[in-house]
Parts: structure tokens; sequence; C-alpha cells
């Protein structure tokens, strides 16, 4: 089996790699020429490079490939220019379908990593109740947004051509492991005594270990069907303050203050944070669009129609994959 994988140099995408070469499959790791080999550093990985921004040049890249499967990981969660998550996020997946398609790729499964940021803040009332996949999407950041546009091309853009094209969504919650960035910031400001917190009222939030994405992944390969979707988590609820209650045991429970901060101010420094993103050319971690994901109360979702169609069952609860990804950062120098 050969299978290709976009953003594949990513944090989900290099786990995706690994392993797709655990299971003996001609892994193609799809990568710009500025990305990082860091964590692609097996032999046996074929490196392709993929422009998504040129439909024309990434039609001669994918001609005579032949992938069987087709997991596209690729994408961003921050910009400065809002602009940039419809350029990359919605259009780049139009362009590399309409290549997949123009070249006639005998594809099984073509598997899009999108995200719960699709619906929004929905169901917000107490008690909440899980988005369920007959929700009506409701965004409320770009990064939602440009997802769900993505969406809506894969399920009604195709509906224009006679070419049958086997795709499968998989929409994970937040997604947390080793070699991840944003929740490795958190561990760090805890690590240097403090953590902060967002907004009084209840915040019910949900979280998915990296390798049970990475099982997702194939399960979708094998099992899912064409034009669904399907929600992942761990299963399991909590509360705002557990995930950096973990954290805090891992790292020998170091004395913090813990700050919890009104909604209002978060607006003043994620709208200063912006601002001061377009000075510098950084992208700052508290930004516009990181108001809306942490002012939004009810992150629960149904994973039954993964657990019902593909087999999926979660592996990792936060007790079990918080401390593995300490250790990593730990082990590798970060923390």
């Amino acid at each position: 089996m050969k299978i290709l994988i976009t953003g594949s140099s990513g944090f989900i995408g290099s786990f995706i790699v690994e392993e797709a070469l655990r299971r003996g499959m001609e892994t193609w790791a799809a990568m710009r020429k500025s990305s990082s080999k860091q964590f692609l550093q097996d032999e046996r990985i074929n490196f392709i490079e993929l422009d998504l921004d040129d439909p024309i040049q990434l039609e001669h890249q994918l001609r005579g490939k032949d992938f069987d499967y087709v997991v596209h990981a690729a994408g961003v969660t921050k910009c400065l220019d809002q602009d940039d998550f419809y350029r990359i996020n919605t259009q780049g997946t139009k362009n590399l379908v309409r290549a997949l398609i123009k070249v006639g790729t005998p594809l099984k499964k073509f598997v899009y990593i999108s995200s719960l940021s699709i619906f929004g803040a929905i169901r917000e009332h107490q008690p909440y109740k899980e988005i369920r996949e007959t929700d009506t999407p409701h965004p409320n950041t770009h990064y939602g947004k440009s997802k769900l546009a993505a969406e809506h091309w894969l399920k009604k853009g195709l509906e224009t051509t006679t070419v049958h094209f086997p795709y499968v969504i998989l929409r994970p919650t937040g997604v947390y492991g080793p070699r991840e960035r944003d929740y490795f910031l958190m561990a760090k400001s805890i690590k240097q005594h403090s953590d902060f917190a967002v907004g009084f009222r209840r915040q019910d939030i949900t979280f998915v270990y990296v390798l049970d994405v990475v099982q997702a992944v194939f399960l979708a390969c094998e099992k899912g069907k064409t034009g669904r979707a399907y929600f992942l988590s761990d299963g399991e609820v909590y509360q705002s303050s557990t995930f950096s209650d973990l954290i805090r045991r891992e790292l020998g429970n170091p004395w913090w203050i813990r700050i919890t901060a009104p909604i209002w101010l978060l607006r003043i420094i994620t709208y200063f944070g912006d601002i001061a993103g377009h000075i510098t050319g950084k992208i700052s971690a508290l930004n516009n669009d990181k108001y809306h994901i942490l002012r939004q109360r009810n992150w629960r979702c149904d994973i039954e129609p993964a657990r019902q169609e593909l087999g999926y069952e979660p592996k990792y609860t936060l007790e079990r994959g918080v401390p593995l990804t300490i250790k990593w950062y730990k082990d590798n120098g970060w923390l």
C-alpha cells in the first residue's frame, strides 16, 4: 500500500508517517522546501515537494505517483493575515483534491484532518450537551471558518464532477502530545510558577492524544464511509483546571499562582497581541482566534459514530497522556 501524507513535518503529520512506516506501507511525506525534517529521519521515508498554492505545478508533482491513500494533514492554526487561513486551509485542499482527480490517482481513501472548531460556540447553555454532526456549525474563528469551507467544498463542490472521490473527514478536539507546541507553552508557564485561566462560568473541555488521532486516521482509511465526518476525543469531559493540575503534578508540584481572568481582560490582551504580531511579524499565542477559543465554554462532542463505524476506541485519557507528554518535553530538553 502506498500512502501520501501532507503536513508530514508537523505535529500530527509526523506521527502519521511513523505509523505508516510501522505498518510497512510505502510512505511519502509531502512537505515544503523550508520545512524541518527533525522528526522525519527514517531512511524509508520518500519525500515529495507539493506546492498546494499552484494547481498546475501540483499536477506535475503528483502525476504518475498512484497513491492508495492520501492523508491531508497540512494546514495552519495561526496566521498574521486572516486571508492565509483560507489560502492554505481551504484553497490548498481544493487544489490538492482537484489535482488528484486530474491526474487520475486511483485512491482508496482521502482522509481530511479538519477540527471540532468548525462548530464554534454552540450548545453553550448549561447543562452542556455534546456537539453532534447534525448541529449547524457557527465557527467563531478564521481557522474554524477556513476548515468548514474546505469541508463544504468536499461535500458540495465534488458533486460537479462525475469522478467518485472517496473522502472521509476527521474532526479532532484539542490534540496534545509529544512535539506539540501550544500546550507546551502551558507547561512552560506552570514550570515558571503561573497558570492562566479565562472566565468564571463553567467550562467543559475535551482532549485527544495524538496517537489516538493516528489510530483514527488508519481506521478511516480502512473503514471510513465516503462523505462521512467523525468527531475525535478521548471520550472524557474535563474541567478547565484538570489539564494544568496534571501538568503541575508531572513537574513535581512547583509552587504556582493560578490566575483566572475575566473575559473582557482577555479581549484586551488578545487585541494588543494581534497588533504586536503585525508590528513584529511574529504571531502571538494570544491572538484574536485564541480569544474565541478560550472564551468558548462547551467543547463536548459525540464520538459514538467513530466508535460504531470505525471501531475507534481511544486509549489515552489525560491521566495517561499528560505524563507521556511531559516526559517527552523533559527528555528532549523542552522543559
